[in-house]
């Protein structure tokens, strides 16, 4: 009887392992990533922030957090606006509306992936 209770229960907890780790696979990857999800985060609680403020922020480099925006503004989730101050190049990136939805997504994503593995 103890055996059997063991097995259903290793058969549980299996199951819910498995949906837990096909959860984890559906992440979206764009977000998923450190720098962009720091991009992303801190754009989310900032109305715009310059590109200094964002390499600042997350300890980056120029050509490394270059690389990241862009790719979030390819996927529509940041618009970037350069303008001049004065003779000094400014570059200032605010969060899309689409970026916004998925950030929503995501964290909703990993709050259930994050309940399914405490309950495994």
């Amino acid at each position: 009887m103890a055996k059997q209770r063991a097995e259903a229960h290793h058969k549980t907890h299996s199951a819910k392992a498995r949906v837990a780790q096909s959860r984890a696979a559906d992440l979206d990857r764009l977000i998923h990533e450190p720098v962009r999800l720091g991009i992303v985060s801190a754009l989310a609680v900032n109305d715009k922030m310059t590109f200094n403020d964002l390499k600042e922020l997350l300890k980056t480099t120029d050509g490394n957090l270059s690389v990241h925006a862009r790719k979030l503004e390819e996927g529509q989730y940041v618009a970037c606006e350069k303008y001049f101050e004065g003779r000094l190049p400014k570059t200032e990136y605010r969060l899309t509306a689409v970026g916004r939805r998925a950030l929503e997504t995501y964290l909703n994503h990993m709050e259930a992936l994050i309940r399914a593995t405490r309950e495994a």
